[in-house]
Formats: C-alpha cells, sequence, structure tokens
C-alpha cells in the first residue's frame, strides 16, 4: 500500500521564514502598522488573510488586508532568485521517493512564489504534486491543505506523515488525522511544536535524512 510524506515548504525544507518576517514587518510599517518581529515570526505559516487577522485583530480595517497582501507579495519577490533550500532539502524527498514514499508538498504559497521554493529545491522528479493556497478554502491551521494534499496522493490519513516547521503545520496534521514530525529549522521551540502535535522533532532536513531509519518516516 502506498504511503505519503507530506511537507510544508516555507521553514521546513527552505530558508525563507526570517525573509517572511522582514517582508511582511515592513509591508505593515508602511501601512502605519507598528507590530514586532518576534510576533510576525509566530504568525509565519498562516496564509496571509489569517496572518493579517492574527497581529492586527478582527477589528482592524480589512479594506487595507489586500494592500498588506500585495506589499509583503512584492518586497518579498526580490527574493525569488536565490531563495536558499536548507541542508538536504531536496536528497530527503529525493531519499524518501526512493523508498516508495509519495511525496506532496501542502504549502501556503502559490503561483511565482510557489514556483520559486520548487526552483530551490531542485526535485521536481520526486514530488508527485503539490497543494497550494489556490487549491483549499482555509489554510492551516485548518486540515483541509494536509486532506488535499493526501487527496492528491491517494493515501489515507493513517499512511501518511506531514512534516512542518510550525504549530499552524502541526495543529494542522493533527485535525487531518495523520502523523506529525516537526523540525526546528523554522525557528520555532521544540516544546511548542510538541504541544502542537509533533511526535518527532529534528533539528532541519539533513538531520531527519540522517536519523530517517529511527524516525516515523521508516
Amino acid at each position: 500500500m502506498q504511503r505519503a510524506a507530506v511537507f510544508d515548504v516555507d521553514g521546513t525544507l527552505v530558508d525563507t521564514n526570517h525573509l517572511h518576517v522582514v517582508t511582511w514587518w515592513e509591508a505593515l510599517r508602511q501601512a502605519g502598522h507598528r507590530v514586532p518581529m518576534h510576533a510576525v515570526h509566530r504568525a509565519i505559516g498562516l496564509g496571509s488573510t489569517d496572518l493579517i487577522a492574527h497581529l492586527l485583530g478582527e477589528d482592524r480595517d480589512r479594506d487595507q488586508d489586500p494592500g498588506l497582501s500585495a506589499a509583503h507579495t512584492a518586497l518579498y519577490g526580490q527574493y525569488f532568485d536565490r531563495l536558499p533550500a536548507l541542508r538536504d532539502a531536496g536528497a530527503l524527498l529525493k531519499r524518501l521517493h526512493g523508498d516508495g514514499w509519495t511525496v506532496v508538498l501542502a504549502t501556503s504559497a502559490s503561483g511565482a512564489e510557489l514556483s520559486a521554493l520548487r526552483r530551490a529545491l531542485d526535485a521536481d522528479e520526486v514530488i508527485t504534486a503539490t497543494a497550494s493556497a489556490d487549491d483549499v478554502e482555509e489554510g492551516k491551521p485548518a486540515p483541509e491543505p494536509v486532506e488535499h494534499a493526501l487527496e492528491l496522493a491517494g493515501v489515507p490519513a493513517e499512511r501518511a506523515v506531514f512534516v512542518g516547521d510550525t504549530v499552524w503545520d502541526m495543529r494542522a496534521g493533527r485535525r487531518a488525522g495523520v502523523r506529525c514530525v516537526g523540525v526546528l529549522c523554522g525557528g520555532i521551540a521544540r516544546a511548542d511544536l510538541e504541544e502542537a502535535g509533533a511526535q518527532a522533532v529534528y533539528d532541519d532536513p539533513a538531520h531527519l535524512l540522517a536519523a530517517l531509519e529511527d524516525s516515523p518516516l521508516a
């Protein structure tokens, strides 16, 4: 029976979280909002609208949301040609594919951003499908992105593992009924990932690859 290895991308496979922090902070600053970077960091992993709501509250002027999102996209887009994959990220995906896992990405990125992330990974030949922000109505921590990834893979939740770097990833995976693996390379503490549902936590893709035989992806 097939097995699915579902991966978040930002902060999990590609080292982009702090680029997102700075560019969201700048987009918010340009619109007159003073939001500390540590708060922005904790919100990374949410889709744009949910991130803005998380940082500015439900009573914000929602007419500003599209402009904030567009500003972040423009600022972050400056880095598209040099997004750095985390160490052994591509090698991890290729190893899992070779071991018989169906590799699927589940990310809030879409369009040109998603294309840039996939170029950074340089592992398209082993990625079966991608569940992007364009494919779902609700982003993480709702389970829909992970559930859609499982549909694309044709694999039930009990035959899947979801790897991510944020509490939003872990909550989404837990709600989708899959086993969750956390990585620390996105900057979120081990205890927070475990509390949110991670069954195992590794430093980064290289650490997970080195420990693969003793991991939930064995």
